[in-house]
């Protein structure tokens, strides 16, 4: 199959979850509800946050940054895929498509890196509670959140740019509802050994990171809470932490899921619908994990809808 003589792709196809027509007003409703729910989940724990200010702590502040992540996250992929659905069209824009790799890739990361800060702030206020205000200052948070953005930032810039090397044939059909970065790399003519190196390059130290910090933080908070000798204290301390830690599984667990399932699977399509987990699941039940397992968001929540 040769490469085209064009320096520019008019456009891909995203094949979605299903070929079935039949299906396809099932999927536009099932996913606007999901989007919705996603949206205004995540919105309500922004402003109960903001207009709070009992909730304005290091905890809060990296929890509304997570939700406004989650909302960007969603939006990246959702309304693209039920206009698809709704217009009857498949096609996205070589430039859309670009876009949408390096916006998916940006918040993706962004969650990433959040988490494993929230449990760096967990840490500190459970191991170190006597120095907790003088560690997590306004300054420290700043920062944090602000190498998060840089990171996530760059990675996702150098593998907009390596896409953008790439010569693509003239069988431009995604098995997927969103510009996937492996799917659109094996679409390439072009030698690809470079792109795939950096990927799996990115992901390893990225993610091996972001787990060691979080493992080391909850080794470190369940020696800490085993020695406590007052049970209340005990359960205070894994009440505060109890929300991320669902949270953190939730995120990673769907994302090893989809790699093994797809690793196993030859079925693209089957990867596809089970990325549905971590790209519109998680981000969904996210503001319901921390609303219902924490007193002082619901009074917040409260407050915000009266």
């Amino acid at each position: 199959m040769e490469p085209e003589n064009k320096t520019r792709i008019p456009e891909f196809i995203l094949l979605g979850l299903s070929k079935e027509a039949e299906l396809q007003p099932l999927l536009f409703g099932l996913f606007l509800s999901m989007f919705l729910v996603t949206f205004t989940g995540n919105l309500l724990i922004i402003l109960a946050i903001t207009r709070d200010s009992h909730l304005h702590t290091p905890m809060y502040f990296f929890l509304s940054n997570l939700s406004f992540t989650d909302i960007c996250f969603t939006s990246t992929t959702i309304p693209k895929m039920l206009l698809n659905i709704q217009m009857q069209n498949k096609v996205i824009t070589y430039e859309g498509c670009i876009t949408q790799i390096y916006f998916f890739l940006l918040f993706g990361d962004l969650d990433n890196f959040l988490l494993t800060v929230m449990a760096y702030d967990r840490f500190v206020a459970i191991c170190h509670p006597l120095h907790y205000t003088v560690i997590m200052n306004h300054k420290v948070c700043g920062l944090l959140l602000l190498l998060s953005w840089v990171l996530s930032l760059l990675n996702s810039l150098v593998h907009g740019l390596m896409v953008l090397r790439l010569s693509f044939c003239t069988e431009l059909e995604i098995p997927h509802f969103f510009c996937e970065l492996n799917q659109v790399i094996q679409l390439a003519c072009s030698d690809t050994f470079l792109n795939y190196l950096v990927l799996y390059f990115a992901t390893v130290l990225l993610g091996v990171m972001s787990l060691t910090g979080i493992l080391f933080s909850y080794t470190k908070i369940v020696s800490s809470i085993l020695r406590m000798s007052s049970a209340g204290s005990k359960y205070k301390a894994f009440s505060t932490c109890g929300s991320h830690l669902s949270v953190v599984c939730l995120f990673y667990g769907t994302g090893f899921g989809v790699y093994l399932s797809s690793a196993a699977s030859q079925n693209p399509r089957a990867s596809a619908i089970a990325s549905v987990m971590y790209t519109v699941v998680t981000p969904m039940l996210n503001p319901f994990i921390y609303s219902l397992r924490n007193k002082d968001i619901k009074q917040a929540l409260r407050k915000v809808v009266s």
